[in-house]
């Protein structure tokens, strides 16, 4: 079973976990990899949520201005 997607709050409170303990210096570097390529992860993640919001708002914001024109004529 598939875990359920976070929320991008989430996602991106791990991302800038990742990044605090890998600026730290702290950690071999193995732990440093799987950090990494979880971060990579989470970035492509957050990525698409963003892209999937931006094409959300574009279509509302195309709906209110051809609910605007319409208003006019």
């Amino acid at each position: 079973m598939a875990a359920s997607p976070s929320s991008f709050e989430d996602s991106l409170k791990k991302l800038e976990s990742i990044v605090e303990k890998m600026e730290s210096g702290d950690l071999k570097l193995e732990d440093s990899l799987k950090l990494f390529e979880d971060g990579m992860k989470l970035t492509k993640e957050c990525n698409q949520r963003l892209n999937e919001i931006e094409k959300k708002v574009k279509l509302l914001l195309k709906g209110a201005s051809a609910k605007t024109k319409d208003e006019e004529n």
